[in-house]
C-alpha cells in the first residue's frame, strides 16, 4: 500500500473486481446525466479488470477511514489505439472517482499517482486517450500537462460502432519519483 497526501493506493485483487465494476457504472451514469457521451453503465464487468490485472495493473485509491475513492488501469502497451510502438510509455485507462466519497483533486492525484509508475518502470512518457466528442475531458488532462499528439478516427466499441479517439502524452523526464 502506497500512501500519497492521505490517499491510500493499493493494487486491485480479484476481490475487487466487483467494486470496479462499480467504480466504473457510477461513472458512466455521472457522464450520461452530465451529457457526455463516452462510457456506458455495464460495459465493463468483472472478467474485463480481471483480465486487466493479469495484463496490466489496476489500482484502487482509498481514503483513511477505508472508502474507495477512485481507481484506474495502468496499461503497457495499447495498439488498439496507438498502433505498435516501442516501449517508451504506459497507457493511463479508466481513470475513476466515486464523486460522492472523494476529496477534491482526486483524479488529478490518481493520474500523479500513474505517472509516477510509470516513471519508476524507467518508461518517459504517460499515453491516454479520450473520445474526441468529450472537450470537457480534453480541457482536463491538458490541464495536467498532457498535449494532443493525434487522433484516431476510427476506434471500434464492442458493439460494433466506431468512434474518434485524441491521443494525448506527457513527458515524465522531469518527474520527481517517490
Amino acid at each position: 500500500m502506497i500512501i500519497d497526501d492521505g490517499i491510500l493506493f493499493r493494487p486491485a485483487a480479484e476481490k475487487d473486481a466487483d467494486t470496479l465494476v462499480q467504480l466504473y457504472d457510477q461513472a458512466a451514469r455521472w457522464m450520461q446525466k452530465n451529457g457526455i457521451q463516452q462510457w456506458k453503465p455495464g460495459e465493463k464487468d468483472a472478467a474485463h479488470f480481471l483480465a486487466t490485472m493479469r495484463e496490466g495493473e489496476v489500482w484502487l485509491a482509498g481514503d483513511s477511514d477505508g472508502r474507495i475513492i477512485g481507481g484506474y488501469e495502468l496499461w503497457w502497451s495499447d495498439e488498439e489505439a496507438w498502433g505498435v510502438q516501442p516501449p517508451v510509455a504506459g497507457y493511463v485507462h479508466r481513470l475513476m472517482v466515486e464523486r460522492r466519497t472523494a476529496p477534491a483533486a482526486a483524479g488529478r492525484r490518481m493520474l500523479e499517482h500513474a505517472e509516477r509508475r510509470i516513471a519508476r518502470s524507467g518508461l518517459a512518457r504517460a499515453r491516454l486517450d479520450c473520445v474526441s466528442t468529450n472537450p470537457r475531458l480534453l480541457a482536463y488532462y491538458r490541464g495536467a500537462g498532457y498535449r494532443v499528439v493525434g487522433e484516431f478516427p476510427h476506434k471500434e466499441a464492442k458493439d460494433g460502432s466506431v468512434y474518434g479517439v485524441i491521443l494525448l502524452e506527457k513527458r515524465l523526464d522531469r518527474l520527481t519519483v517517490v
